[in-house]
């Protein structure tokens, strides 16, 4: 039972672009309504931004570093379909620089983590779910009101009677341009506009380190966010691993520098910040070209009644790690409502 009016598609068959939460949300909702989902990964596995890098001894959370959830379907929806085993609260402290440069405790809130790494929410939801990885999806075509995919390696994938693409926006509106979809790409100049980069690295220290806070927002000219990665549950480090992220403004100017020399200052930024003067035993980086989006006025996902092309993801949706479940959820409704 599709639920759908004389006026919308039979929808029986979904592509979906991105194995991120927004993608695997949606193939899990849309599973449950009897759509058959295929999805597309251009990586070596499902994940987004809440990604983990592998480093010696173990993982780092260079991504999404915690997530609330304000709505309780959000926690449900994890429970039913990752289990209550792959996340759990992190019971850190948690501080911030106001204005004055002075630290403050964050207010009280849950923050969740997956466990032992972000990834394994990410992992158990596409547990049941058909996903082709290390496939870059170049192109839709349009053959009698369905679609077929092409990869850039030749493939072709189809046909579906939908695409729903959870890819940033800049990655989005290359492939609509690739795909003759030009008013599609067009409204998506803003939000490419408004996409941020980040860059971020791990760094260990073999002897722990001593700080008031586990978790630690900064005003800073290179960085936004550290972290204690080594105090999350289920994480077994010996020594510690910190994450450490630029703020947007730092991480555009140095786009195109080298890695070493962003982890040179980033590393010395960390030390300006936290007040020690170790140096770390090991470094490893990592740039995100699209981190966040710092639009205000979200939409919370679009759906392209002509083309039956929608769009889901964080950006579309505030920005946090529960609004790319919102977004997925918020889209799927609309496309097979009840």
């Amino acid at each position: 039972m599709f639920n759908q009016t004389d006026q919308m598609p039979v929808i029986r068959r979904v592509a979906i672009v991105g194995s991120g939460l927004a993608g695997l949300t949606a193939a899990r909702l849309l599973g449950e309504r009897n759509v058959a989902v295929s999805v597309f990964e251009k990586s070596r596995g499902p994940g987004g931004r809440m990604t983990a890098k592998r480093v010696p001894g173990g993982s780092a959370d260079i991504g999404a570093q915690y997530f609330t959830a304000r709505d309780p379907a959000f926690l449900q929806f994890l429970t039913d379909h990752a289990g209550e085993a792959s996340f759990g609260v992190w019971q850190g402290r948690f501080g911030y620089q106001n204005n004055g440069g002075q630290w403050e405790s964050f207010p009280d809130e849950a923050r969740y983590v997956g466990i032992p790494r972000m990834t394994a929410i990410t992992r158990e939801l596409s547990s049941t779910i058909d996903i082709t990885a290390q496939t870059r999806i170049e192109r839709l075509i349009s053959n009698g009101g369905q679609w077929t995919l092409r990869d850039t390696d030749g493939g072709s994938h189809g046909p579906y009677d939908a695409v729903i693409v959870t890819a940033p926006p800049a990655q989005t509106q290359e492939l609509f341009a690739n795909s003759q979809l030009q008013m599609l790409a067009e409204e998506l100049n803003e939000p490419v506009r408004h996409v941020q980069p980040c860059w971020a690295a791990a760094v260990y220290f073999a002897d722990p380190l001593e700080q008031p806070y586990e978790g630690m927002r900064c005003q800073d000219e290179v960085l936004y966010w550290v972290a204690n990665n080594s105090s999350k549950p289920g994480r077994d480090d010996q020594g510690q691993w910190w994450v450490l992220h630029a703020n947007p403004e730092w991480s555009h100017r140095h786009q195109d520098t080298s890695p070493e020399q962003v982890t040179a200052d980033m590393v010395k930024a960390f030390q300006r910040v936290t007040g020690c003067s170790e140096q770390p035993d090991d470094v490893v980086s990592h740039r995100w070209l699209y981190a966040k989006s710092s639009a205000e006025e979200t939409p919370g996902f679009r759906w392209f009644d002509d083309q039956c092309i929608g769009l889901a993801g964080d950006w579309l949706s505030g920005g946090r790690v529960e609004g790319a479940f919102e977004s997925a959820k918020g889209l799927v409704d609309r496309i097979l409502p009840d």
